[in-house]
């Protein structure tokens, strides 16, 4: 069954508090950082909330930065009334979030990660299936996301199994996020590749790309 488009835009997922003020580390899910120096208000929900806006709880950020070394790639942020360790913690493994409406508008080549959840895959003419999620390659202990290495389309084929599919430019031929469609041209036999072997796990994180 195809999904509706997204009510929200996930902007980042807290992990833990990073700091003796209430800061809080968080994988980035946005290529622009510096929309927290302008858009202070965001909200806080759990993963794969699709609740109205009076059902999340709204923060203001009151700062924010981007760290380096081994979390580099991630977001420390800073919410009002957020003051302390403790409550750092209560907020692990939330979303950052915002209304659809508030999102930043991409250029014609960008498309919103979460818009792909819910989009037939097509290799050509064929249909392979529906994308169910987006996962990111991670560095060897797990610890930051590779940002040269192309997410992956988590997509439930036409025979109830997953096939891990690259979202890269060079299979890329269209994104039609209103009508729900991913349009590729798909190198012979990736599909095979990496469909898992008689059914079980395939072996082997506002993002845009």
């Amino acid at each position: 069954m195809t999904q509706s488009t997204p009510a929200w835009i996930v902007l980042a997922h807290l992990l833990r508090p990073q700091g003796r003020k209430g800061e809080v580390l968080a994988e980035l899910f946005t290529d622009f950082p510096e929309r927290f120096e302008t858009q202070k208000r965001v909200f806080l929900a759990a993963p794969g909330f699709a609740g109205n806006e009076a059902e999340a709880r709204p923060v203001e950020v009151v700062a924010f930065w981007l760290p380096v070394g081994k979390n580099a790639g991630r977001v420390v942020l800073q919410f009002a009334g957020i003051d302390t360790i403790t409550d750092a913690e209560s907020l692990a493994g939330q979303d950052v979030l915002v209304p659809r409406g508030e999102r930043l508008p991409l250029d014609d080549e960008s498309v919103y990660i979460s818009e792909l959840i819910g989009c037939t895959v097509y290799d050509g003419p064929m249909r392979v299936g529906v994308v169910e999620d987006v996962q990111f390659a991670m560095t060897a202990d797990g610890g930051r996301r590779l940002d040269d290495a192309a997410p992956l389309l988590a997509v439930r084929s036409l025979e109830e199994d997953e096939i891990l599919i690259p979202f890269a430019k060079a299979f890329l031929v269209g994104v039609d996020t209103e009508a729900k469609r991913i349009d590729m041209t798909l190198p012979q036999g990736l599909i095979e590749v990496n469909r898992p072997v008689g059914g079980g796990g395939v072996n082997g994180e506002d993002q845009k790309r």
